[in-house]
């Protein structure tokens, strides 16, 4: 019997932390492929799109039974859509945005499992306070907004910068526990035992 009981279709540190912390026995490999948004697409489409491409990519052969997870986050301010920053200009530019106003983080979640796909949606509103320019440098150089959606990440230094949120916290770091254990359920995954009846 395989020692695993999914397999998450991401190299995040996060997500992966995220499933241990439920128990759930996973294998895991990242997924590489081009994340830019259609023409016109809104950001809400394309998390789910990327999300279903994810866990579309993986060769199911080589996890043979085992249900496939992905997820695909993103930021999003007044309609822009902030993905991982492409270089440091970038990045401050991305907290500049985002210092002092609130924005949205969008994770979709898909379940691929014996040919059928499902999808949840998380969204929740974050709040940043006032950043000092010289902040944003020096959180550049923490090496924590390289690769992080929005250029920061809400369970490590970012969460300095963070006077609120309303929604989930864990869809924010990357997996909404939430939906992910709706979706997971679906595949027969139950993380606490199904309720007994008399």
């Amino acid at each position: 019997m395989d020692q695993f009981v999914l397999h998450l279709a991401s190299a995040s540190p996060r997500r992966r932390d995220i499933l241990n912390s439920l128990e759930i026995r996973h294998s895991y490999a990242g997924v590489d492929m081009d994340e830019a948004a259609q023409p016109g697409e809104k950001a809400e489409d394309l998390v789910v799109r990327l999300a279903r491409a994810k866990a579309a990519a993986v060769d199911v052969r080589e996890h043979p039974g085992l249900p496939i997870l992905a997820a695909d986050t993103v930021v999003v301010v007044n309609q822009q859509v902030f993905g991982k920053p492409a270089s440091k200009e970038h990045a401050l530019a991305m907290l500049a945005a985002l210092s002092g106003r609130s924005h949205r983080v969008l994770t979709a979640v898909t379940l691929r499992h014996a040919g059928e796909y499902y999808a949840r949606l998380s969204e929740t509103e974050v709040r940043f306070r006032e950043m000092h320019p010289d902040e944003a440098h020096a959180y550049w150089q923490s090496g924590e907004p390289d690769g992080k959606a929005g250029a920061y990440a809400i369970q490590g230094l970012g969460g300095v910068f963070v006077e609120r949120i309303s929604g989930s916290y864990s869809g924010v770091v990357g997996l909404p526990v939430f939906e992910t254990a709706a979706l997971m359920q679906l595949a027969g995954i139950h993380i606490l035992p199904k309720a007994v009846t008399s």
